[in-house]
């Protein structure tokens, strides 16, 4: 539900004034047929800022402004801000079949899909447009309608520059990135609320990452469905946010409905809701959200944008994703700032921040924008991304043979490997701590050598995840790399079995 009392006229903020005229002057300097990209937080005001861009473009060069999103709420919600200073402007939604009437309007928003589709059959279906805005322009939906506006100027606007699909990254399309102001700067200015975050570790093992790069719904349903899972869901927000509005994330409806069948028979204010809704549903859902006190509002992915609503308190990932996009969006929802909101809570129930870090520290976009592969290659792969940060569960019958399995299955490498340097050690001297506690776990066990030996080969598994987190730790990963270090590993470890223990 969009508030219409956000639509009044309103002066802009310094940093949003700053930016207006920077972007203006860009294109104005560069002239016709440049493609420029704008970076800016979930919060910073980016439908305020490129609604001003559209008035002053209009105004200095008497030319249209075509906008461009991928949903309807968010085509209503710019026509609102348009209408509020005062530029004549159209939707062209479904309905549109033509445009008899365009020589009346300033600028139209439409959907990439609809309108795509009226350019397919009449590729001057809109005329004398100068500037095309694309707002979320990470999503790779919109290139297609560019080959219609070779002659405007195009402005991308997104909060995370990296292209939804890596094989098409943005700087293809835009030739220049500018980066606004940071998370950490506009909570400092006031601007946004900041970020407490409290992260439960969680073990993901089980997840499969899809041919668009993130998690796949049916495996993470699988995970977040299971009574476990559910449990650390309920734990965490009774003990962190019990009576705060909380938005929760999921990423599959059969898990947010068991979500909302978990609250609802604890007695908490809770409602469900995905993208089968009703518009009449969703709205009244959304109205009754807004209106309540301490609600939980329970939701698969159709929140992440468009979504406007600043008395929340707490965001909750009950879902692992590997897009730093979403990872932003999602958080987003709950950074807008209120006289009374300086401060709002997000609870990680998916690694997300193992992953990504904190939501206010540092990204260097114009890395990510210049470089996407780099940038993205820096963090994990899936496979080794999975490994490493997926809870360790010794196999039932190696545990049955051990006196204390919690030996093994507490022993963190990557723990380990960040205090040896912290205490001015080698990183290398992790391995040799990780073989003592290997050595441990065998005498105590073993009654002789040979027990000790046969104990060893059961260990192979343990002893090659160890390994490949300390190759992830010292950024060296190669399989030749590691085979090497397993081989001296055992051979070593073998050798104090024979050594140490009787015959």
């Amino acid at each position: 539900m969009i508030d219409e009392s956000l639509f009044k006229k309103k002066e802009l903020y310094p940093f949003q004034k700053e930016i207006v005229n920077q972007i203006i002057g860009k294109f104005n300097k560069e002239g016709a047929d440049f493609n420029l990209l704008f970076q800016l937080p979930t919060g910073g005001g980016k439908t305020v800022i490129f609604s001003n861009i559209a008035r002053e473009y209009i105004q200095r060069t008497k030319r249209k402004v075509l906008i461009l999103t991928h949903r309807i709420e968010l085509c209503v919600q710019t026509s609102k801000q348009l209408g509020a200073l005062g530029i004549q402007n159209k939707v062209i939604n479904s309905l549109v079949k033509e445009l008899d009437d365009q020589s009346q309007f300033q600028s139209f928003t439409a959907m990439v899909e609809t309108l795509n589709n009226r350019l397919q059959d009449d590729a001057k279906f809109i005329q004398d447009v100068g500037l095309v805005i694309v707002d979320e322009a990470h999503n790779n939906s919109f290139r297609k309608i560019f080959q219609y506006f070779k002659e405007a100027n195009i402005l991308g606007v997104t909060a995370t520059p990296l292209s939804s699909n890596k094989a098409l990254p943005l700087k293809d399309n835009y030739d220049e990135l500018i980066v606004g102001h940071s998370i950490k700067a506009l909570i400092e200015e006031g601007y946004l609320s900041n970020a407490e975050t409290y992260t439960y570790d969680v073990n993901l093992h089980g997840l499969k990452v899809g041919i668009n790069g993130d998690f796949t719904i049916s495996s993470s349903e699988k995970v977040y469905s299971n009574y476990f899972m559910q449990e650390k869901l309920l734990f965490a927000y009774e003990e962190i946010s019990v009576g705060k509005k909380t938005l929760i994330f999921n990423a599959g409806i059969d898990t947010s409905k068991g979500v909302y069948d978990l609250f609802k028979r604890h007695n908490y204010p809770i409602r469900h809701l995905d993208s089968t809704f009703s518009d009449t549903d969703r709205k009244d859902i959304l109205a009754w959200f807004k209106n309540t006190k301490g609600a939980i509002l329970t939701s698969v992915g159709i929140l992440t944008t468009g979504f406007d609503e600043p008395t929340v308190e707490t965001i909750i990932l009950n879902r692992a994703t590997r897009s730093l996009t979403l990872y932003h969006q999602m958080i987003g929802r709950g950074s807008r700032k209120l006289v009374n909101k300086d401060v709002f809570t997000v609870l990680d129930l998916g690694n997300n921040v193992r992953r990504f870090g904190y939501w206010q520290e540092f990204i260097n976009w114009q890395d990510a924008f210049q470089y996407p592969d780099r940038f993205l290659e820096s963090r994990l792969n899936e496979e080794d991304d999975l490994t490493f940060e997926a809870d360790y569960e010794l196999p039932r019958d190696l545990k049955a043979k051990l006196k204390h399995p919690e030996k093994l299955e507490e022993f963190s490498m990557k723990d380990v490997y960040d205090k040896c340097i912290d205490d001015g050690l080698k990183g290398k001297d992790a391995v040799d701590i990780s073989m003592d506690n290997h050595f441990e776990v065998v005498a105590e066990n073993s009654e002789d050598m040979f027990d000790g030996l046969l104990l060893l080969q059961d260990l192979q598994d343990d002893i090659e995840r160890r390994l490949k987190h300390y190759t992830k730790c010292i950024t060296k990963a190669t399989d030749s790399y590691l085979n090497w270090l397993k081989e001296t590993y055992n051979r070593q470890l073998s050798q104090r079995i024979r050594a140490e223990l009787p015959d």
